[in-house]
Parts: structure tokens; C-alpha cells; sequence
């Protein structure tokens, strides 16, 4: 690049993409959207005992150093500035749940994963005290149901199950975050003054928000029994919260702070109601942007805080169908069964076959999420015949991630009363054409994809760039770039599609009920 083409770029934003599988730093062009360069690294998931996931805050933090340090690196090869980058977004697998020390910074344990199933005995016993047992008892203030998801009643168990976190709430010494918060108080000097802060989405995911009055429910602290001293300060989606305090990115605000699923519905400019965007990650998440009323699903969906784009700007709600397992089932079969070496591989079985035969697969490892809210199922692949291979295994593995977006997507239409005519989707799992063209079989629509898939790191790269006293990235609707995208149009008649969703729905029957918390402890610990 020659130094007058350097002038050109403008200025640019910076977004830390913190999920479950991967962590990212992406750099965007403020004026033309246009992704310039990015490093990802992958983190380890810890599986110390049946149904629990945990994860290293030290390995998440020490991820997105390396992936900043790289980034830049790469961008100085490219021959551009790194002083051009004006602001930073933050966007994070949400209801992941870390408590700390912030007298050394360091972490009292591993974070607890979304995805974790630890808590299931702390649901049971917190449901006792609910009258009728009702998990739905604090959906109009909160938006969730209970259950194990969400980030109150991980910190429940910590402070039940861990000496350390306990002694160190008793000393004042104790901070609770999302991943969100952990990364922006490090960030931004950690115990030299760090800043303790999340925004309305991720505290909208903790069970202890209150999504009208937008603050920590004090009647929710209580009965979850938990001190609200440790808990973050709330602030909107984009606004200053803090400067990086080292690194190639020293002194360069953090000004946008986004759960995965509401950055990706901002990347997908979803900012009108009626919107929809469908995020193909670990899991799989459908958003759709209800605007400033927040609307309470008949249908087992989350009723959830879509964004606030500025301290006076109004909040916007969203209801989501979340599935926790989507990447994830590809995953397991490349490190658990080992019949793929790469995520890439699945596509290509899939396609040697180009049916399931007849066999289906309910990936419900942490139980079944929406529309069912089921803890007790289990993963179960039925159907199976002699003449049962890897490859329609491989296939009824990405059916089962389109019938569980089929079923969101029901749910939404039945509570919103308007079928979505097309779905915009993004996520890493979408460069899987074979998957793409099976979810518009499945859902008779077609599925739209943006040419720029890292659509959650560009939502929390606007929020960033948008903010006040950064200013360098309109999100008025005539000034946000137009977006290239590929179509899937259904291929097969919807009676096929129909036939092959009732089999589905037979097999989601069959995994349920499989798990009872009185069983045997079998090392689970239960």
C-alpha cells in the first residue's frame, strides 16, 4: 500500500469477540464496514466431571492480548496505521459466569460456561421455594425462565460450593462478571483501578436484572441470596466505559459492550421490529427485535434485552430461541467419536450421502433448551440400521441443527403472529453450504447470508465506533452500508419437509425424561 492509500482508510474500530469455542480480535473500517485483518485463537473447554463445563479466565484474557498483539501485527504488514484505531467493542458468549479477586486479580475459579449442568440440584431446590414450583415465576421482571442457563444461579453454587469465593465476600473482596465484565476491568487496569461494569444485555442474561426499570432487582438478589455489592454496574450497549491500560492498544477507549446474540443483531442492522437474525455458533440462537416493547412468549421463548445504543437512548427488546447445542454436536463428533479431523470435513460427508436415511439425532447434551426447557433430556441418535454410516450420521447431525432453528422459528411466528419470510442467519457454521441449503429445505423459506459473516464482532464494532465521544460510525439507517448476501431457496417439496419435521419431533419425545437427579451419583457429583 502506498502512504496516500493509507490516508484513505479513515478511521477504524477495533472488536474483541470473546465466545465459547474461539477468541477473536476483528478490525473494521468505520466508513465502509469492510473487515481488515483479524486473529483468532481457540480455547479449551474443561470437562472435569459429567455435564460440567468450565473454562480459564486467565486462558480467556491471555486469548485476547494475543489475538489484539497479533491483529495489529498483521495490520502493520498490511502497511496500516494502527493509531487509526479509534474505539474498541466488546462482544462475549453470555451467561458465562466469573468471580474474582480484585485485590490481585486474580480469578476464585474457572468460569462456570453457559452450558454448564452443575446447577441443576440448586434449580431444584430454588424451585421448592417457589410457589407451584413454577419456573416461569420471574419471567415479567427478568424475561427467563429458571434453569441452569443463567448466570444468578451458577453464582448461587460458587458461593454454596467454594470456601475461597465465600471468604472473599465476606473481606469485600469479591467482583462477579459475565466475561464481558472480566475483560473490561482487566483491560482497563484490572486491580490499578480497572473498571467493574457490564451493559443492559448481559446483565439482562444474569436472572438478577429487571429488564423494565433497567436495575439489579433487590427482591431477585434476595432470593437468590446474593450480596449486591459484587455485582457490576450497569451501563448502555455504547458509551465510554474505559482506555486500554497496555498493549499495541494502549489508551484506546472500550466504548461498545454486546452479548454475542444481541453485537450479531445489531451486524445484521435488525433495528427494525419484526427483524430476525439466527446465529449458527456452539449454539444457536434466533433473535427477533420487538422494539421498545418488550413481548412475552406463550412459546418457551426469552423475552431479552436486544440493545441500548447510548446512555439516552431507548432500550429495545428481543425474543429469543436459544438451542445450546449447534457448533457444538460438530465438535463432539471431530474430538469425542473422532469420524472427522476437521469441523470442515462434516460438510463433506454430509454431501456424499445427502439424507440421513432415516436416522435422526438430538444432540441435547445440557438437556433441551427452547421451546422445551427440558433439563432432564439427553442426547440420543435413533433410527439406526445395519446399514446406518458415519456419513448419514454426519448428516443427521447438521438436520438436527435446522430442525431445532425450525422450532424456534414456529415458536417466534406463533407469539409474533407474522411468518418470517426469509432468514437472515451468520455464525461460523454458515460457510457449511450444505447446511445452509438444508436449513431453507426444513424451514420452506429462504435463508439470506451476508458476504461478511463476523456479524457479532461488526455489532460490537458500531456500538464502539457509535458511541458518545467516538462518533465515527453512523447507525442511521441511510448511511449504514448496504450488505452483499448469498440466497438459499428451498429445494424440496414442503410435504417432505413437513414428513421429515414430524420424525424429528418423535425422536425430541424420545430424549426426554432420561435424566433424574436422585439417580446413582456416578462420580457426576450431583
Amino acid at each position: 500500500m502506498a502512504a496516500s492509500d493509507r490516508m484513505v482508510l479513515g478511521p477504524l474500530v477495533g472488536s474483541i469477540d470473546q465466545g465459547t469455542s474461539s477468541t477473536r480480535f476483528l478490525v473494521f473500517n468505520a466508513k465502509t464496514a469492510e473487515l481488515l485483518s483479524h486473529h483468532q485463537v481457540e480455547i479449551q473447554q474443561k470437562f472435569p466431571k459429567e455435564g460440567w463445563v468450565e473454562q480459564d479466565p486467565k486462558e480467556i484474557l491471555k486469548s485476547v492480548h494475543e489475538c489484539v498483539e497479533r491483529t495489529c501485527e498483521k495490520l502493520q504488514q498490511l502497511n496500516i496505521d494502527i493509531t487509526n484505531i479509534k474505539a474498541i467493542g466488546v462482544s462475549n458468549q453470555r451467561e458465562t459466569t466469573v468471580v474474582w479477586d480484585k485485590t490481585t486479580g486474580e480469578p476464585l475459579y474457572n468460569a462456570i460456561v453457559w452450558l454448564d449442568l452443575r446447577t441443576q440440584s440448586t434449580v431444584e431446590r430454588l424451585l421448592k421455594r417457589i410457589p407451584g414450583k413454577n419456573k416461569a415465576y420471574f419471567k415479567f421482571r427478568t424475561g427467563l425462565p429458571l434453569s441452569t442457563y443463567f448466570s444468578a444461579v451458577k453464582l448461587r453454587w460458587l458461593l454454596d460450593n467454594v470456601e475461597e469465593i465465600r471468604q472473599a465476600v465476606d473481606d469485600g473482596r469479591a467482583m462477579f462478571g459475565t466475561i464481558d465484565s472480566w475483560l473490561i476491568w482487566s483491560l482497563t487496569g484490572g486491580k490499578n483501578g480497572g473498571v467493574h461494569c457490564t451493559d443492559v444485555t448481559n446483565a439482562s442474561r444474569t436472572m438478577l436484572f429487571n429488564i423494565h426499570s433497567l436495575e439489579w432487582d433487590p427482591e431477585l438478589c434476595q432470593f437468590f441470596d446474593i450480596p449486591m455489592e459484587i455485582l457490576p454496574k450497569v451501563r448502555s450497549s455504547s458509551e465510554i466505559y474505559g482506555l486500554m491500560k497496555s498493549g499495541a492498544l494502549t489508551g484506546v477507549p472500550i466504548s461498545g459492550c454486546l452479548g454475542d446474540q444481541s453485537a450479531a443483531l445489531v451486524g445484521q442492522m435488525c433495528f427494525q421490529d419484526g427483524q430476525a437474525k439466527n446465529t449458527y455458533g456452539t449454539g444457536c440462537f434466533l433473535l427477533c427485535n420487538t422494539g421498545q416493547k418488550s413481548v412475552f412468549s406463550e412459546h418457551g421463548l426469552l423475552t431479552t434485552i436486544a440493545y441500548k445504543l447510548g446512555r439516552d437512548k431507548p432500550v429495545c427488546y428481543a425474543l429469543e430461541g436459544s438451542v445450546a447445542i449447534a457448533g457444538a454436536v460438530v465438535r463432539w463428533l471431530r474430538d469425542n467419536l473422532g469420524i472427522v479431523k476437521t469441523s470442515q470435513e462434516i460438510e463433506k460427508l454430509a454431501a456424499e450421502v445427502g439424507t440421513s436415511y432415516g436416522c435422526y439425532f438430538v444432540p441435547a447434551f445440557s438437556g433441551l433448551y427452547a421451546p422445551y426447557w427440558e433439563p432432564s433430556a439427553r442426547g440420543i441418535i435413533c433410527g439406526l440400521t445395519q446399514f446406518t454410516n458415519k456419513n448419514h450420521i454426519a448428516f443427521a447431525a447438521l438436520e438436527a441443527v435446522c430442525f431445532q432453528t425450525r422450532e424456534i422459528l414456529d415458536a417466534i411466528n406463533k407469539d409474533c403472529g407474522i411468518p418470517l419470510n426469509q432468514l437472515q442467519v451468520d455464525g461460523g457454521m454458515t460457510n457449511n453450504k450444505v447446511l445452509m441449503q438444508l436449513q431453507s429445505d426444513i424451514l420452506c423459506i429462504p435463508v439470506v447470508k451476508p458476504s461478511m459473516p463476523e456479524t457479532t464482532a461488526l455489532g460490537a464494532a458500531m456500538a464502539a465506533g457509535a458511541a458518545e465521544g467516538v462518533g465515527i460510525w453512523s447507525l442511521n439507517p441511510g448511511d449504514l452500508t448496504a450488505v452483499t448476501c448469498e440466497r438459499f431457496e428451498p429445494q424440496i417439496n414442503p410435504e417432505e419437509s413437513e414428513f421429515r419435521y414430524a420424525r424429528w419431533k418423535k425422536a425430541v419425545m424420545k430424549s426426554m425424561g432420561w435424566e433424574t437427579s436422585e439417580a446413582p451419583s456416578n462420580g457426576a457429583g450431583k
